[in-house]
């Protein structure tokens, strides 16, 4: 499908001033910003991955992870090249910081197989989606017309602009909250906290958002740590937002042993203090797995791996107690 203009951007000087994430960055002529897949070519800035699918599945909700949002049902997950970020422990560092050849879908495509078989919508995950920022709304647009869901699985790395214009169309959001702490982010993953809380503020106040927190073994890992960004989760967006302490393994740059079991442990506990319903990720464990009432402590959605099944749910509400829970089926 070839480059397409990019948007979110102003000539200054002889550069660009792209405005699309908070990096803003300026971009010279032939070279590209940050995220490595916007370029300037002649004083136009292009995007170089609208269409560029590299990674396709259809995966479960749990996946991204979304507990609270159709659980158990599949959604066809897609993903492209580049990120604004830059973090040593990258999972997907291979198409995140690297260069993977893929396919060409155009948005029609995309919205076909998203609502193919038992798929509910797409899933836009893998790399960091709001840098393929033109694509996803072209699809998000489309998906929302024919009926189908649409979900991020991001960074939260965005400047307010874009993210009003996107919104509208996202039904669900996953966002990574990686450290309550500024350094953290600019020391390990080459940004800003800020415009990521103001990201996660703005999102839950129009969409379904659950929060995953990386613990990465003696940098955001203490009970300490944890509590301070439960407690700001809580303050900010609602106790009943969902938490995601996913246990970090070693990738990419980072070789820090895996988060030991009774850290993660122990960060689940203090943040259960805080909020009301906290999950374990990327660890076998008889606990943080299943959604529970807090009210009554009845099991309402029962899970194991990536397959989940409602066991306690009436009406958005517990079946035991009948307190109304923010799930959504």
């Amino acid at each position: 499908m070839g480059a397409v203009e990019a948007r979110y951007w102003k000539p200054e000087g002889e550069a660009l001033r792209c405005s699309l994430c908070p990096h803003r960055c300026l971009v010279r002529d032939g070279e590209r910003g940050r995220c490595r897949v916007r370029e300037n070519r002649g004083g136009r800035l292009f995007s170089l991955i609208y269409g560029h699918v590299v990674s396709a599945n259809v995966d479960p909700l749990e996946k991204k992870p979304l507990y609270h949002f159709h659980p158990g049902k599949p959604v066809l997950s897609i993903g492209t090249n580049g990120c604004n970020f830059s973090c040593p422990f990258c999972q997907n560092y291979a198409i995140a910081q690297g260069w993977v050849d893929g396919a060409e879908w155009p948005p029609e495509e995309a919205v076909r197989l998203g609502g193919e078989g038992a798929s509910i919508g797409i899933a836009y995950t893998y790399n960091e989606p709001f840098i393929w920022f033109e694509y996803v709304l072209d699809c998000a647009r489309l998906a929302r017309e024919a009926g189908l869901v649409n979900v991020l699985v991001t960074n939260g790395y965005v400047s307010p602009e874009p993210l009003e214009e996107l919104l509208p169309y996202i039904d669900a959001l996953n966002i990574d909250l990686k450290a309550l702490d500024d350094g953290f982010y600019k020391r390990i993953c080459g940004g800003r906290l800020a415009p990521v809380l103001e990201t996660i503020k703005r999102a839950a106040s129009v969409s379904h958002v659950e929060i995953t927190n990386l613990l990465v073994t003696d940098e955001n890992d203490s009970p300490e740590q944890v509590a301070a960004l439960a407690d700001w989760i809580a303050s900010e967006v609602g106790r009943q937002t969902p938490l995601h302490l996913s246990r970090y393994f070693p990738a990419y740059k980072f070789k820090a042993p895996q988060t030991p079991l009774d850290r993660l442990l122990a960060a689940w506990e203090a943040a259960r203090e805080r909020l009301d319903f906290v999950y374990m990720g990327n660890v076998v464990t008889s606990v943080g797995a299943d959604t529970v009432c807090p009210s009554c402590g009845a099991v309402v959605v029962e899970r194991q791996g990536y397959y989940a099944k409602v066991i306690g749910l009436a009406d958005g509400c517990c079946s035991s107690c009948g307190r109304t829970l923010p799930i959504l089926v």
